[in-house]
């Protein structure tokens, strides 16, 4: 059999795939990518699509965010992606949340440049006629974007196949060596292989991924309608991300807010949940979000986590909700630091995310590796 060879070979058409797809194309390299599925199907598409530049920890992960905010303008216009740009708005609704926001606003947001304000009084009234009013404070990060990833994804595949790059799907990457990959589809040849495979640590490059210690994480998902209305232009978080963010969760305030939770309702804290919404091309809203660690994800979800998740997005949009799907969405997590850029042997390098932000820096981690071929 002729083995077919490519300047770029890419495992995974997540949106870590992609970003090293489109930053290969771009250089003028051939690229190929693989993907087991028919179509996109893991962490990318199944979580909120948001692209936060206000909740980076300062350090490496503010650097990728905020060059990756730019490559998102650009592959937005180029792919005819429905980014919304408006920005996120994190609610808080008690004194001790405000009081997080409050500290980064007057100290971290100024000192490292966050392009965040505080919106309080006649400005927090104003917002989506008054429909947040209940709530005491929020931060707008102005840098901070949204797509609907279900649809972005594919969106993306199509204008890459459309420069040039090759896709392969519902094809496996059994073996990956020095400029060569055995697939199900038969053998390639290429001069850099990237892998990109998620949470995946058995199929390929097991050994070396097992040297991270790296978990996979649960999430339960919700699609859901609100039976009044609402044109949300923005990504919603609410204070609870105030424990869970880097940009706010080593602040001395958060430790209140972390009291707060343990008092109140500590099931928050046991099931890692923190309310983020997002709103979809049709009206409706993608809300979660509860974190389940382990090295599996378990196939068995928990009704008492969704009516928590509920009952949030209820006070927080000051109105009910019907459920219309749900889901679990799924990422790895827990390694080394909140990703790997790993050098296996010549010509072949895995990049996995530990966190569920590979959307917000996603499209960075693909120029900066590339540009380092």
């Amino acid at each position: 059999m002729t083995e077919q060879h490519s300047d770029l070979l890419v495992v995974g058409a997540g949106i870590l795939g992609l970003a090293h797809a489109w930053a290969g194309i771009k250089r003028g390299l051939s690229v190929c990518v693989f993907e087991r599925s028919h179509t996109p199907l893991g962490a990318s598409v199944r979580n909120f699509g948001q692209a936060l530049v206000t909740g980076q920890a300062p350090g490496p992960m503010l650097e990728l965010a905020r060059q990756a905010r730019g490559l998102w303008a650009e592959l937005g216009q180029a792919a005819g992606l429905s980014l919304r740009q408006q920005g996120s708005l994190l609610f808080a609704r008690s004194e001790a949340e405000e009081h997080v926001l409050e500290a980064f606003q007057r100290g971290r947001a100024r000192e490292l440049g966050y392009r965040t304000e505080l919106l309080r009084g006649a400005a927090l009234a104003e917002l989506y006629g008054g429909r947040f009013g209940h709530h005491r404070a929020a931060l707008h990060g102005l840098d901070d974007q949204q797509l609907y990833s279900r649809e972005a994804l594919p969106q993306i595949v199509e204008y890459l196949r459309g420069l040039g790059v090759q896709f392969h799907f519902s094809t496996l990457v059994r073996d990956v060596e020095p400029g060569r990959a055995l697939t199900t589809a038969g053998r390639f040849r290429a001069g850099q292989i990237v892998v990109c495979s998620g949470h995946d640590y058995q199929t390929l490059l097991a050994e070396q991924m097992a040297a991270l210690k790296p978990q996979v994480t649960r999430l339960q998902m919700l699609r859901v309608r609100l039976e009044q209305p609402l044109a949300l232009q923005h990504a919603v978080l609410t204070g609870l991300s105030c424990v869970h963010y880097g940009a706010f969760s080593d602040l001395p305030e958060a430790d209140a807010v972390r009291a707060e939770i343990r008092r109140d309702c500590p099931a928050l804290e046991t099931h890692g949940i923190h309310l983020l919404a997002s709103p979809t091309p049709n009206g409706e809203l993608i809300i979660g979000d509860s974190h389940d660690y382990g090295s599996d994800a378990a196939p068995f979800n928990d009704e008492g986590v969704d009516r928590l998740m509920l009952e949030l997005a209820e006070h927080t949009f000051a109105g009910r909700v019907r459920v219309l799907e749900r889901w679990q969405g799924v990422y790895g997590a827990r390694g080394p630091g909140p990703f790997s850029v790993l050098p296996v042997a010549e010509g072949v390098t895995a990049v996995l995310m530990h966190t569920g932000l590979g959307m917000s820096v996603g499209l960075a981690l693909g120029e900066r590796t590339v540009a380092g071929f």
